[in-house]
């Protein structure tokens, strides 16, 4: 049994329906549909200085961008196949590099937020390979040809919104705003309604910049997850063995047991060792099914399925931070 590993792009679900041509409603012109939508972000307070340089030179939607968006195919994955793709041996060597690169940051973040260093650099690893890909889209002109293609318009019509503000509010000149073809920005990935949520000016330099300074992508990763609930002191989980003829309906993300009740009903360590007796809540996952690899994933675990709402992520990530860490 496989799992659908479902590419999420900051906590927004990419893989949806889309509409089928020739049932969808009429839609109005790109470019009075733009005209529009300057008028409206000129009365919510956007500078005219902002959408001139922004979207005097919009004439139609990005052709690609609509491809991609309405192709995006789903990719059946195993969690054991996925994992490994992303938690290569390149990644967990250059992770290992970064963190010998970056100590004085990685502490200072660290120590003010209470996020794990392990955990910031396998984010940053896994959504940007440390900062060597983060998309080179133009976003404003994304996230435009998203809002006005009418599939879940709404949404990206209010990212585009924070996008022009972002530019509005100095954090990033507008042409160098860019970043995936679903408007996802910067080394850490940020849709602009994240960016404007959680991001950090962690150098001082009185621009909040996830594009180029390292100490703002650090401690923007740090504020996410921590106001998305992060305990300090906790990791995310561990792979475990279970017993012959185990319970299997005590799988699932809804079930919370003690770890030590966990032990008590004999699941192990995944390298056989005992658990410890210890009584923070765990739940069990079983990604591919029975006879799959299995987790006992804790609170922490939720909270980087707040980041992205993928279980193989979650345990990519961990996994990841774990083998920078020495695991």
């Amino acid at each position: 049994m496989k799992t659908v590993v479902t590419l999420v792009m900051a906590g927004t679900l990419l893989f949806c329906g889309f509409d089928v041509p020739g049932a969808e409603h009429p839609r109005q012109g790109f470019v009075a549909w733009l005209k529009d939508f300057r008028g409206e972000a000129l009365g919510a307070g956007i500078s005219a200085e902002t959408l001139a340089i922004a979207l005097d030179g919009l004439r139609e939607p990005v052709a690609e961008v609509i491809q991609r968006d309405r192709r995006q195919p789903e990719v059946n994955w195993s969690l054991t196949d996925y994992v490994a793709a992303v938690v290569s041996e390149e990644r967990i060597e250059t992770g290992r590099r970064m963190m010998k690169r970056y100590p004085t940051w990685l502490g200072r973040v660290e120590k003010r937020y209470g996020v794990p260093r392990r955990f910031l650099m396998a984010l940053w690893g896994i959504e940007s390979r440390y900062g060597e890909h983060t998309g080179n889209f133009p976003v404003i002109a994304s996230l435009a040809t998203l809002a006005h293609e009418g599939r879940r318009g709404a949404f990206f019509r209010g990212e585009l919104f924070d996008a022009l503000r972002i530019i509005d509010e100095g954090h990033i000149p507008f042409s160098e705003m860019k970043g995936s073809w679903a408007g996802a920005m910067g080394q850490c990935q940020f849709m602009p309604s994240s960016f404007r949520r959680f991001a950090v000016d962690a150098d001082g330099d009185g621009r909040t910049d996830i594009w180029s300074s390292v100490p703002d992508v650090f401690a923007s990763a740090a504020n996410y997850l921590i106001r998305a609930g992060w305990k300090k002191g906790e990791t995310w989980g561990r792979p475990v063995t279970l017993p012959p003829r185990f319970d299997l309906s005590l799988a699932g993300l809804e079930n919370r047991l003690p770890l030590s009740q966990w032990r008590s009903l004999g699941v192990k360590k995944g390298d056989g060792r005992t658990l410890p007796r210890s009584g923070i809540a765990a739940s069990l996952l079983l990604p591919d099914g029975p006879g799959g690899p299995a987790f006992l994933v804790y609170h922490n675990f939720r909270v980087l399925l707040a980041w992205n709402r993928s279980n193989a992520f979650a345990v990519a990530v961990g996994t990841l931070a774990d083998r920078l860490d020495g695991g």
